[in-house]
């Protein structure tokens, strides 16, 4: 009996050391796999605080681009225009934009695997961004023919504007003829366009403000997550 009492405590000691042994192991294992999360979290974070400045840059190009349909509208109703402005408002007119994504924090995460983030809410929406919305605005800008302003523009307006266009002897621009001379088929053909162009520069903004929130919302989501980690990183820390 006290043999069996003596086994009994050994194996039961025995078992303690193995369990606490393997709790601890466990224990290392996940304050490791968080401060990697952490990582590459604030690695995805830089990418897309990067990204909010460069989706800014191409939502004000096309709000410029609006501003320069209602100076060609005005010019073709001849009401007063500043000739001075015309090249810069030209320009932004059929301005074409790329879409630049910082992705290297959101491929880091694919290799390590997703599911290292164990918030669901947050893998979502990272995944959601670069797979969904971010996919959308690069095919926009760059694919949808809808948007190749300069392509689908550039010679039916630039055969219209020409004539009025002034140069010097050096071939420098000079100034603009005013008022506008242009017939009344070309001037509907020049109006008609700047409709299209100035909804569809409507269009993608709305999707720019859209993928703004997002990007903004799961910023703030990864900053919690983060936070989240360092606590528990740094009471585990503690505790070793």
């Amino acid at each position: 009996m006290n043999n069996w009492k003596k086994y009994g405590f050994e194996f039961l000691t025995i078992f303690i050391g193995v369990f606490a042994a393997f709790a601890l192991e466990n224990w290392k294992d996940n304050i490791n796999e968080k401060k990697a999360a952490s990582k590459i979290l604030l690695e995805i974070r830089n990418g897309l605080e990067k990204d909010t400045f460069d989706m800014i840059e191409n939502l004000q190009g096309h709000e410029r681009s609006i501003e320069a349909t209602k100076y060609f509208k005005d010019l073709l109703i001849n009401k007063k225009v500043n000739s001075d402005s015309f090249n810069i408002q030209y320009f932004n007119l059929l301005r074409n934009f790329i879409s630049l994504q910082n992705v290297s924090g959101y491929e880091s995460l694919k290799s390590k695997g997703l599911e290292i983030i164990e918030n669901d809410s947050l893998r979502s929406q990272i995944i959601s961004i670069y797979e969904n919305d971010y996919s959308i605005l690069k095919k926009l800008e760059e694919d949808y023919s809808e948007l190749q302003f300069h392509n689908l523009y550039f010679d039916k307006i630039n055969s219209i504007i020409a004539p009025n266009l002034i140069y010097n002897d050096d071939g420098i621009f000079n100034s603009l003829q005013i008022p506008f001379k242009v017939s009344n088929e070309n001037r509907n053909i020049f109006l008609n366009c700047l409709i299209k162009i100035k909804y569809n520069r409507f269009f993608i903004i709305k999707i720019y403000n859209e993928t703004l929130v997002k990007v903004k919302k799961t910023m703030q989501m990864i900053d919690n997550e983060t936070k989240k980690n360092k606590i528990l990183i740094k009471y585990g820390q503690k505790n070793n």
